[in-house]
């Protein structure tokens, strides 16, 4: 005797998404967004400022300890 397999898999009709119309929504106005050439001093700039002022003092306090020593070790090498 032959016998049916059942399917497992169930089709699934939404029939909720099929009566209800899409939304719809308008477009959103977009913020003015200032030049990229602006001058606008912000926390940010106050940081970034800081940081930089502090780096080239430091290089150039390493520089002249460097200088320092290479004159040093001239003078020993070249009495």
């Amino acid at each position: 005797m032959a016998t049916k397999k059942k399917s497992t898999a169930k089709k699934s009709t939404s029939k909720k998404a099929a009566k209800m119309p899409a939304k719809m929504e308008s477009f959103k106005i977009s913020r003015n967004d200032p030049p990229f050439f602006t001058l606008r001093v912000t926390k940010q700039t106050v940081y970034w400022s800081i940081l930089l002022i502090f780096i080239l003092v430091t290089q150039l306090w390493i520089l002249n300890a460097q200088l320092d020593v290479i004159q040093t070790l001239d003078s020993i090498t070249n009495p």
